[in-house]
């Protein structure tokens, strides 16, 4: 289910849904390797499997994509970026996502490689 427009966005950016990841997740192209990253993050703590496919990079996309729906990921911090502005063609946006199951918590820290063609920017891969 989706936030209300006017919810905080699950990214933690401080802004609505609706003026942050909400537009991307209903189609509107991210300006940013950083912005890309954060609607990815929103779209797993959502359970949006579909737009995690569209926005990552056909050379290392998977053929499906199935979320665990007893994990729920509560917190994301960018630690830096490099690269990945509007005029770039990539990107790299190193970040902390914090995640929770039934009976276990957990982080995740990961440097993760985007690139933009066409306009569009894409996940291409990340090392943990």
């Amino acid at each position: 289910m989706l936030p209300d427009h006017d919810q905080r966005c699950p990214c933690l950016s401080g802004n609505p849904y609706g003026e942050c990841c909400g537009p991307l997740h209903a189609g509107a192209a991210a300006p940013t390797a950083e912005r890309l990253m954060r609607s990815r993050f929103t779209a797993f703590a959502l359970g949006l499997p579909e737009y995690l496919l569209l926005t990552w990079h056909p050379s290392t996309r998977p053929d499906e994509l199935t979320l665990d729906p007893t994990q729920r990921w509560t917190r994301l911090d960018i630690v830096s970026t490099r690269s990945g502005g509007p005029f770039d063609t990539r990107g790299t946006v190193a970040f902390r996502a914090w995640w929770r199951s039934e009976d276990e918590r957990g982080t995740l820290e990961e440097t993760s490689e985007f690139v933009r063609e066409q306009g569009r920017w894409f996940y291409v891969d990340g090392q943990a």
